[in-house]
């Protein structure tokens, strides 16, 4: 996972009131915990937070953190960032200081790359699982996991032991997990219907014509 760099400053004012100060002035409040440090309140830029996140396939990025003050920054991993439910800007991200030597975990996100043989068949791609489990060191970590479907066909389930990590990476997610599967599709409710339709119209005459011949039998 290739790392950026980020800067942030100390966050000396604490509580509601400085946070709404902070936001209002393009401020977003973070903090920075490690193994083997005390968790630092911090403060960064919003424009340059949300340009990280939107150069980068999860938010799970490695950083360089640049505190000022400091004279040497610090490798971390965004852990968790935190939305406003309705406006979707951010409202608070966490930082987890890692060592370059030191396996982390994190979840990273499973894309599908490919058009799967059953779906050429007239199948449909369930896509099961969206995320997955691994540990690496820092540099190792992927910024998403992409396995290939093409092979899968009409009924075939692709479970999380199918995927082959990147060197250096362990996936920790139950490998018997479903990722992707290759569904018929449904025959719908009104397509049943119509069938059933086409299926009656189709005995009618047949019973019309029992009918009367067991009238005429009766005649006679």
């Amino acid at each position: 996972m290739k790392s950026v760099e980020l800067k942030a400053r100390p966050r000396t004012e604490l509580g509601t009131q400085a946070v709404k100060r902070m936001r209002a002035a393009g401020r977003v409040p973070a903090i920075i915990y490690g193994r083997s440090i005390s968790p630092q309140p911090l403060e960064v830029d919003a424009a340059e937070l949300e340009e990280v996140l939107h150069h980068s396939a999860s938010e799970n990025v490695l950083v360089h953190v640049k505190v000022e003050g400091e004279s040497n920054s610090r490798l971390a991993i965004i852990k968790e960032v935190q939305h406003h439910p309705v406006k979707g800007k951010i409202l608070h991200v966490d930082f987890q200081q890692v060592a370059e030597e030191e396996k982390v975990t994190i979840t990273v996100p499973v894309e599908a790359v490919g058009e799967a043989a059953g779906v050429k068949a007239g199948g449909i791609l369930e896509h099961v699982l969206f995320q997955i489990e691994v540990r690496a060191k820092p540099r190792d970590l992927p910024e998403n996991i992409q396995v290939d479907v093409t092979n899968l066909g009409l009924g075939e389930t692709l479970h999380v032991r199918d995927i082959q990590p990147p060197p250096g990476v362990e996936i920790l997610t139950d490998p018997e997990v479903p990722v992707i599967t290759i569904v018929k599709p449904a025959v719908g409710e009104e397509e049943e219907a119509a069938a059933e339709v086409q299926a009656e119209e189709a005995g009618e005459p047949e019973v019309i014509k029992r009918g009367k011949e067991e009238k005429e039998e009766e005649e006679e």
